[in-house]
């Protein structure tokens, strides 16, 4: 009788969450403040925060997370013929680095080892991050990986983007926009519930094509 209770309880599928944002921001912008509260409040909660090594938003991430006492790995790229890209920052350390030749395998390895995503204000880099996590979210609808999007300024760029491009009720309901950073624990334990809702008892092809799922 206790096995029989024990598989009857839904397995946690958010554990890792990744950070993306400006490398740009030093420590005294409100964007890096508020991607360190945020990391180390999910720390605290024992998630572990995942960003890709360099400045900014990724390094107030670790930051956040250490001073939560939680687990931090990065995924890193060291360019030598992009010099348009941040790179590795010496400065962000964090508990397990996995190191890629590109930023396009950098980009997917973070994507790959993360179960939910927290996008902050950031440049085109950011916006390609968002763009992607967006993209699969919908392809994989019912085993996805949901994101938040932190800041007012998100409804303004949302808004827009309903406006004038075609999207389907689906590909609206794999995000939240949150502007407060005390929602963003509630949002992720919705996002977790809200997953392991989903019935895959019936014919489910996503659970024959395990393409990006670990």
């Amino acid at each position: 009788m206790k096995e029989d209770k024990a598989k009857q309880v839904p397995r946690t599928l958010i554990k890792n969450i990744a950070f993306f944002g400006d490398a740009s921001v030093s420590e005294s912008d409100p964007v890096y403040k508020d991607a360190f509260e945020v990391a180390k409040v999910l720390a605290k909660e024992g998630y572990t925060i995942v960003n890709g090594g360099g400045s900014g938003v990724m390094n107030a991430s670790t930051q956040g997370a250490e001073v939560g006492e939680g687990k931090t790995l990065s995924v890193t790229f060291s360019p030598t013929d992009a010099p348009g890209f941040e790179g590795w920052y010496i400065g962000n350390i964090t508990d397990v680095e996995i190191k890629t030749t590109n930023y396009i395998e950098r980009m997917f390895k973070l994507l790959e080892h993360a179960d939910c995503f927290i996008i902050f204000k950031g440049g085109s880099g950011t916006i390609s991050e968002f763009g992607t996590a967006w993209v699969l979210a919908k392809i994989y609808f019912g085993h996805h990986k949901p994101f938040i999007l932190f800041g007012d300024f998100w409804i303004e760029v949302i808004d827009c983007i309903k406006r004038n491009m075609n999207l389907d009720r689906e590909e609206l309901s794999v995000f939240e926009i949150v502007r407060k950073k005390e929602n963003v624990l509630p949002t992720i334990r919705r996002f977790e519930k809200r997953l392991q809702s989903v019935d895959h008892k019936s014919d489910c092809k996503i659970c024959v094509d395990r393409a990006f799922m670990k």
